[in-house]
């Protein structure tokens, strides 16, 4: 149905004309996008004539910086806060309209030696300002095109146009896919750029490194941050683990209320001891420990939660009731983790499925599944049994 995004990526090489398709939750719009460079007055022609939306031209901050492109507005009250930039058209147009006046300024915007000086404002060409971090940060058609442009290898600046039906009402999913096949034009998901970029880019860095003797043992600890979020995860590794033999491992997710002060409201901080007890009795093995507080909603909005449960919500009903998923977390940045230290086979200390599914998908390979069962308590018997009977979760109750 959709087409890979490395698909994508070759025909953008080539010059040609894609279709991006972002999520049904957000506008559920499609684009016609094609690199700056390639911006040829027939590619903006086919845009204007198939798409019939606004041409627009996502650029980096830093060529919206070097081109002296300030924000059109001081004061964005867009409900996806479209960074649009003051409009603009080269100093050798006319009007500016034609679809090879519009390939001008748009080929011109990606030539080493532009200055401020070479555009005239405002114009008919509408750069917008892609956020740090693209799709993984927002994922706007914005990011996407940027995107698109730097994993292709090509200049960070591309042309997008909404595309519309013949009667001017949007297309949505059929008629695009319709539309590419009438226009032999590959199609793609920003959903699926977001999980290529996350399984094909270094996104977590090692910072460092350091001896953590603790009540279990003597564990190397190390320290990653990710480039985008600046979210920090560490790793407590004892042993050799990069023998290419399995590995004791377990993922933990932070939880201050169980992990630090002992909430009986769940079985985490029981967890968390218990690994590293395995671990120290293997004498190897990998402790991931995420900062995913709550199932990753957070700190506040996990109290939010229980405050919920004390109404008689179980966990889910809470998140749910919050506006919130279920369960938020990544398990991109643990595989990135995993290939630092030289782990690719896992016994994994784990009752979660999607953990053990989502690990698969990204490339680690799960040799055997270690249960880690706690002791039930009146307290947090509720709390497991909705993990077992809505979540899936493999316990024994």
């Amino acid at each position: 149905m959709f087409d890979k995004i490395e698909d994508l990526l070759e025909d953008l090489k080539q010059g040609k004309n894609v279709i991006i398709v972002d999520d049904e939750d957000r506008e559920n719009e499609g684009d016609f996008v094609c690199a700056a460079e390639f911006a040829t007055p027939e590619n903006v022609n086919f845009m204007a004539k198939y798409a019939r939306g606004l041409i627009c031209m996502p650029m980096t901050k830093e060529y919206t910086k070097k081109l002296g492109l300030p924000q059109m507005s001081s004061l964005n009250t867009d409900e996806h806060t479209t960074a649009f930039t003051i409009s603009i058209d080269h100093a050798d147009t006319t009007t500016g309209i034609s679809a090879g006046e519009r390939s001008l300024t748009a080929m011109k915007t990606v030539e080493e030696g532009a200055t401020p000086n070479d555009f005239k404002r405002p114009g008919h060409m509408f750069p917008l300002e892609a956020v740090e971090g693209g799709v993984l940060a927002r994922n706007g058609h914005t990011e996407a095109t940027v995107d698109l442009m730097r994993l292709s290898g090509l200049k960070p600046v591309g042309l997008c146009c909404e595309i519309m039906n013949d009667d001017g009402s949007m297309a949505r999913r059929d008629d695009l896919l319709k539309i590419a096949e009438e226009h032999d034009l590959k199609i793609g998901t920003i959903t699926d750029l977001i999980e290529y970029r996350k399984a094909n880019e270094e996104l977590i860095v090692r910072e460092s490194k350091a001896k953590l003797p603790t009540k279990y043992g003597d564990f190397d600890i190390y320290a990653y941050e990710h480039k985008f979020t600046g979210e920090h995860h560490v790793a407590l590794v004892k042993g050799d683990v990069s023998d290419g033999e399995p590995v004791l491992t377990r993922i933990h997710s932070e939880c201050l209320t169980g992990d630090v002060f002992g909430s009986k409201k769940c079985d985490c901080g029981e967890q968390l001891e218990t690994a590293l007890e395995k671990i120290a009795e293997e004498g190897r093995g990998v402790l991931v420990y995420m900062r995913q507080e709550g199932r990753g909603i957070g700190l506040v909005n996990k109290i939010k939660a229980y405050a919920l449960q004390d109404q008689g919500h179980d966990t889910i009903e809470a998140n749910l009731l919050l506006g919130l998923p279920v369960d938020a977390r990544e398990y991109y940045e643990c595989k990135q983790i995993f290939d630092d230290l030289g782990v690719s086979r896992l016994n994994l200390m784990t009752n979660n499925p999607i953990k053990i599914s989502t690990l698969d998908k990204y490339g680690l390979k799960i040799e055997n599944r270690i249960p880690i069962q706690t002791t039930i308590t009146d307290e947090d018997r509720d709390y497991l049994a909705t993990k077992k009977n809505k979540m899936g979760h493999y316990l024994d109750l």
